[in-house]
C-alpha cells in the first residue's frame, strides 16, 4: 500500500502556467525580424537545454550559446544563432504568462494539508517571474531551479534537493509536471509519485497519475 501523500512539487512550464505564444511560434517571429531563413526547430533548441544550463547563469546567456552552437553545427556563422538568440528574447520579453486553468485553485486547495514546492527547468529570474505573474510566488515553501541549484530534470538530484529542503519523504511526494521526458522519469529515479499532465498522447514511462487538466487536483486521485 503506498503511503499517504503529504508533499506535492511542480513543474512551472505548461504545467502551472504557459506563455501566450508557443516557443515555436517566437521562434519563427525571431527568424523573421533578424532577416535570417530558418536553419532549426524549436525542440532542437529544447533538446539541447540541458547542456548548456550547468554553464550559464542565465537563460539568455543559456539561449545565445545554445543557438550559436546550432548554428556552426549546420554550417552557418554562430553570430547568425547570436542574433536569432536576440531577438527570440526581444520576442519572448514582450509576452507574459497566463496560469493553466485549474492551477492557481489546484495550488490553494493543496496547501490546507500538503507541504508545496517546485522543481523547475529554467533560470531563476525567469521563474520567478512567471510564478509572480500569476499570483504564485508566496505559495511555494522551495524553488528548486535545476539546471543552476541542481542539474537539469531528469536527473534526479532536483527532486532530491527539493525533498531535503522539505523535510519529508520521496514515499509520501507527488511530483506534477507535463514533460515525458523530465518530470515524470526525474521523478521517478528519484523515488517519489509522478502526476503527469497528459498532452493526449500514450506516457512513456508510465506514471503513477494522469491528469486531464490541472483541475484533477481540486480532488487529487491519491485521496480517491
Amino acid at each position: 500500500m503506498s503511503a499517504p501523500v503529504d508533499t506535492v512539487l511542480f513543474d512551472i512550464d505548461d504545467t502551472l502556467c504557459a506563455y501566450r505564444r508557443s516557443g515555436a511560434e517566437v521562434l519563427a517571429a525571431a527568424f523573421e525580424a533578424a532577416g535570417v531563413e530558418p536553419f532549426f526547430a524549436i525542440e532542437d533548441y529544447y533538446d539541447r537545454y540541458s547542456r548548456f544550463a550547468d554553464r550559464t547563469d542565465s537563460i539568455r546567456e543559456l539561449r545565445t550559446a545554445c543557438f550559436a552552437a546550432i548554428a556552426d553545427e549546420r554550417g552557418h556563422d554562430p553570430d547568425r544563432g547570436r542574433t536569432v538568440a536576440a531577438a527570440y528574447t526581444a520576442e519572448r520579453d514582450q509576452w507574459n504568462v497566463d496560469a493553466l486553468p485549474g492551477a492557481r485553485e489546484a495550488v490553494n486547495r493543496l496547501t490546507a494539508d500538503h507541504r508545496l514546492g517546485v522543481v523547475t527547468n529554467g533560470a531563476p529570474g525567469m521563474q520567478a517571474k512567471k510564478l509572480a505573474a500569476i499570483g504564485l510566488d508566496d505559495a511555494f515553501e522551495v524553488v528548486i531551479h535545476a539546471g543552476y541549484d541542481a542539474p537539469a530534470k531528469p536527473d534526479p538530484a532536483p527532486f532530491r534537493r527539493a525533498l531535503d529542503a522539505l523535510d519529508t519523504d520521496p514515499s509520501s511526494t507527488v511530483h506534477v509536471g507535463n514533460s515525458l521526458t523530465s518530470d515524470v522519469p526525474g521523478a521517478q529515479a528519484a523515488g517519489l509519485r509522478a502526476a503527469w499532465l497528459s498532452d493526449g498522447s500514450t506516457p512513456d514511462p508510465v506514471p503513477a497519475y494522469t491528469l486531464d487538466s490541472m483541475a484533477d487536483l481540486h480532488d487529487p486521485p491519491w485521496r480517491r
